[in-house]
């Protein structure tokens, strides 16, 4: 059984590049028929929120990533404690003294002498004498595993055959002084005990793959597949800025009002052999989706093209997908509305502007009184319906001659306020008799 993790810590909310690991986990599991864990880091008890936790929920439902297990870190410190000890029986987590600033002078040592910046084990010939001292100086182990020193090669689902060095490597730290434990050793614990078959992440882990996969061995556990996707960059090939890699789901589903499948959309198909394109829900993503189409350049994230997409979704959302997102915005004004709008939409919010157009006031832009009084005369009584922008207008052009923009723009301008918008054949019954009568007037209505 496939069973793959998405692990967010929740210190902090879910930006763009959380989101495409998530989204790629959640799209292997599925394809596989497996099982997709939600599994919440939140070992740093100090930076740990609750609203970052329930954030993170919140994010993953919106998008449809929805999982099948969750459990949290903070309740299997036990569990951590016992791995950590059968590492330490095994003389393979060994306690180092060295503050912070001792292994910076080691590391610019090194460097100056064209070495490489390698922890030199020191702590490994510590004396029972030396660390009692430490100990009295109030000095705190932290304490580190120790690496092999040969290479791990593993055939990687997205980079292909991988080997790492760990001869090159420093042995990583597992527990800081202060008792609490790093990523590392947590994360192999819970991928062992819970049966994680493949981890799929970003390609900055690889180098941390080879240890941990040392890790795994030590505790007698299965060794996952990896795969290392490369990382997002801006839309010119360079560093994603600081806002853009910081985008948060909560302001692209609140303030940006962006549509939870454009997010997915994209994300699925840049960096990969497959083109952009339009889908209203997730399984249909499912269908060509494979780490082999994944590429090992970096994946360009482009605000605009997330627009573009998400205008594109809104052009062919039907008004029964969409009409309980525009009672949340308060501007459901029916699905001869929605039809009327959606092809001038970029986001869901811009519905806001053309239901207030509707509902009025609006302020009317009157150039040629007496053309606008005339058509006022002209508008047929009673309701208005579909065929009565086509009748009135036909009615005016046999009148005043007029035909085309001069025809049209002015009835425009006065009836909406705008230059350019829906069909006015579709706006005319919505605005209703009274508030055009009112608008040809040059009343605010």
């Amino acid at each position: 059984m496939t069973k793959v993790r998405f692990a967010p810590s929740p210190t902090g909310k879910l930006h763009v590049g959380n989101i495409r690991t998530a989204l790629f986990n959640y799209l292997f599991a599925r394809k596989a028929g497996g099982v997709f864990v939600l599994r919440i880091d939140d070992t740093d008890l100090e930076r740990s929120t609750q609203a970052f936790e329930d954030g993170i929920r919140t994010d993953l439902n919106w998008l449809g990533l929805n999982w099948d297990e969750t459990f949290k870190q903070s309740d299997r410190f036990d569990a951590y404690d016992a791995a950590a000890q059968k590492l330490k029986d095994a003389g393979l987590l060994y306690a180092c003294y060295e503050t912070g600033e001792e292994l910076d002078r080691k590391r610019r040592l090194q460097m100056a002498n064209s070495q490489p910046p390698v922890y030199d084990r020191s702590g490994l010939r510590l004396t029972d004498a030396e660390k009692a001292a430490f100990e009295a100086e109030g000095r705190k182990p932290h304490w580190r595993f120790k690496l092999s020193g040969n290479p791990i090669s593993w055939t990687d689902l997205v980079r292909g055959p991988v080997t790492i060095e760990t001869s090159s490597l420093s042995d990583p730290i597992l527990i800081r002084g202060d008792g609490s434990y790093l990523y590392t050793l947590p994360s192999v614990v819970d991928d062992i005990d819970y049966k994680i078959t493949d981890i799929i992440r970003g390609e900055d882990h690889t180098t941390n793959s080879g240890a941990q996969i040392e890790v795994f061995e030590a505790l007698g556990g299965k060794v996952p597949n990896f795969g290392h996707q490369a990382l997002l960059v801006g839309a010119d090939g360079g560093k994603l800025s600081k806002r853009l890699g910081s985008m948060s789901m909560e302001d692209l589903r609140g303030e940006e009002c962006i549509e939870a499948m454009a997010v997915n959309g994209l994300l699925a198909r840049i960096g990969t052999s497959d083109p952009v394109e339009v889908f209203h829900d997730i399984d249909a993503i499912l269908v060509d989706f494979s780490l082999d189409k994944l590429s090992r350049a970096p994946a360009r994230f482009d605000p605009e093209e997330l627009t573009r997409l998400n205008s594109k979704i809104l052009h062919t959302t039907d008004y029964a997908d969409i009409q309980i997102r525009l009672t949340e915005i308060d501007c459901d004004a029916g699905e001869q509305f929605w039809n009327a709008v959606r092809p001038n939409l970029e986001k869901l919010s811009d519905a806001r502007a053309w239901s207030d157009l509707v509902k009025g006031p609006v302020t009317p832009i009157i150039e040629d009184a007496e053309f606008v009084a005339k058509a006022a005369d002209m508008l047929p009584d009673g309701e208005l319906d579909g065929d009565s922008w086509s009748a009135w207008t036909g009615a005016i052009k046999e009148a005043t001659g007029r035909k085309g923009k001069q025809l049209f723009m002015p009835l425009r301008h006065a009836l909406t306020g705008q230059q350019r918008g829906p069909e006015m054949a579709v706006l005319l019954p919505l605005i209703g008799h009274d508030k055009v009568q009112a608008r040809l007037r040059g009343e605010n209505a």
